[in-house]
């Protein structure tokens, strides 16, 4: 009884590992995210633009691929000092700053476009545009005034916008909230640890200014210079602090050995045992299927071999997602943004494993429904049969009082009958209802969400012309992952089993005979919840 509570303990243990989030959440801006920065300077006869437009790695990956114009795969400081006046052009068009009903023209005063380091040997990007408006009448009415940045609006990231007088009072239109006069983010250089999970979302503000107030001091960009001054940029810098990335960003973790410039065969063997543990590594993450895998295996009771093909199967599902989305990272952005990608697979994943676990319960409610009535019932005193019921017409002898011989598909786990006047109850035969489609149909919608970190290794290994090998550090990241999903579903089956062979008891027979129905209803649990989580960030087309 004591080794049977023990590993009946140790089961527990497996499930809250499973069930319980780890401390390493992934960073809701990420390596997709486009984030913006506007601060105003209402003045008594203009307003000026204080705009920042920040692209994480993926971003800044595909904004290189257009400024790298004569196609030498690097983006010169020739080729950013001429995009960085026409980028900010084409920004401007998109900001639209009105006083009462007329739309003010905005004149590019300044402008920087820069290339801070990134994870995973990437850069990021920082545009940088310096704008001034003239007033309609030369002078603040007191009317109101507005401002809407409606650039890249299907991207996911950071907007802020702040509105400050210089010589002005900035006052608040009917039935409209003062807009914030607070830098929160540092112009994009310091993104605040208590906002992270629910980044600002200011895309227009509306404000009154009147003359007086206390007047500002002169501002001047330092990461913007005048068009004929030159810009400040910075094409793949070496290393040190990335202003305006997002801070403990996914991907962050991505180490320097993937950046060495001469890849030697001991480089190579190291990297592809890196690559391996940070996809073992990031199978240990919250969202990657490991209680849904658990309960798979434990409900359909698979085999030490359905936990290796399950494992496997995620693998090839993350592997081919992975080159699949670099794909249209690298040509196809203008036909399905890869942000756009990432954030409607987890739907389709969930509705996957909502219907493996619909299948589940079914299966396990049409055996409960089948499973023939059981009983056996003793004399009390000398253990003889008295009566043995099958609807099957078989009957049974016991050569032990205690001991029944049946055929080995009947288990006698919740199965009625008594003993010296006391009875219990074991469960209907247990058989295992695991197929090989289910199981790979279970692989890929666990493996189809992508990764982050494993897009990253492969995007730089294209920066530095290493494109097959890139593919086969993503080959090796997925089977990072499938060691650890596969070794945490045989590591399940053997406990199981181990349980199911120790000498019974009825409370823990119990606990066995509906652990199938209970796996059954966590699967289909957890991918209503998946379906609930993966809804609320579906992207708008």
């Amino acid at each position: 009884m004591r080794t049977r509570l023990t590993s009946l303990a140790a089961a527990v243990g497996v499930a809250l590992a499973l069930l319980v989030p780890s401390g390493t959440v992934a960073h809701p801006l990420g390596n997709f995210t486009i984030n913006h920065y506007a601060a105003l300077r209402v003045s008594l006869e203009a307003i000026h633009l204080d705009v920042v437009i920040d692209y994480a790695e993926i971003p800044a990956f595909q904004e290189r691929q257009d400024l790298d114009t004569d196609d030498d795969g690097d983006v010169s400081a020739t080729e950013a000092d001429t995009a960085r006046a026409s980028r900010c052009a084409e920004l401007a068009s998109e900001l639209a700053l009105t006083s009462g009903d007329e739309r003010l023209s905005l004149e590019l005063e300044a402008a920087g476009l820069s290339f801070p380091p990134g994870a995973g040997g990437l850069a990021t990007m920082r545009l940088v545009c310096e704008l001034a408006a003239a007033l309609p009448t030369g002078r603040i009415s007191g009317g109101a005034i507005a401002f809407e940045d409606t650039s890249y609006t299907e991207r996911i990231g950071w907007r802020e916008i702040v509105v400050l007088g210089d010589g002005a009072t900035i006052g608040a239109v009917a039935g409209e909230q003062l807009p914030s006069a607070a830098d929160v983010s540092n112009r994009l250089t310091t993104y605040p640890a208590d906002l992270l999970s629910q980044p600002l979302d200011v895309r227009r503000v509306t404000f009154t200014a009147a003359a007086g107030g206390p007047t500002l001091g002169s501002f001047v960009a330092p990461d913007a210079t005048d068009l004929d001054g030159g810009g400040p940029v910075a094409t793949d810098p070496p290393g040190g602090d990335q202003p305006g990335s997002v801070p403990g960003g996914v991907g962050a973790d991505i180490p320097e050995l993937f950046r060495a410039a001469t890849l030697t065969p001991v480089l190579a063997i190291a990297s592809l045992l890196l690559a391996a543990a940070l996809g073992a590594g990031h199978a240990l993450t919250p969202g990657h299927g490991k209680t849904l895998m658990a309960a798979y295996l434990v409900g359909s009771r698979g085999t030490v071999l359905h936990a290796v093909g399950l494992g496997l199967s995620v693998t090839v599902s993350h592997t081919l997602g992975i080159l699949a989305l670099a794909l249209l990272v690298t040509g196809a952005e203008a036909v399905l943004p890869a942000d756009v990608v990432v954030r409607t697979v987890p739907l389709l994943a969930a509705i996957g494993f909502v219907a493996i676990g619909a299948w589940m319960v079914l299966s396990e409610i049409r055996r409960r429904r089948v499973a023939p009535p059981h009983v056996h019932d003793h004399d009390a005193h000398t253990h003889e049969p008295i009566e043995h019921e099958h609807p099957h017409d078989a009957a049974h002898e016991h050569a032990h009082p205690h001991e029944h011989d049946h055929e080995p598909e009947i288990e006698h786990d919740e199965l009625e009958h008594s003993h010296g006047g006391r009875s219990h109850r074991h469960g209907p035969p247990v058989q295992g209802t695991i197929t090989w489609r289910s199981l790979f149909a279970l692989g890929l919608a666990g493996g189809i969400i992508p990764s982050t970190n494993a897009l990253i290794i492969l995007l730089g290994a294209l920066v530095a012309g290493r494109a097959a090998f890139g593919v086969v550090l993503v080959i090796a990241f997925g089977l990072g992952m499938a060691l650890v999903l596969g070794g945490i579903g045989v590591a399940l089956v053997l406990v199981r089993g181990r349980l199911e062979r120790l000498p019974s008891s009825p409370r823990v027979s119990g606990i066995l005979a509906n652990a199938p129905l209970v796996a059954s209803v966590l699967v289909l649990g957890i991918g209503l919840w998946l379906t609930a989580q993966a809804l609320t960030t579906l992207p708008t087309l």
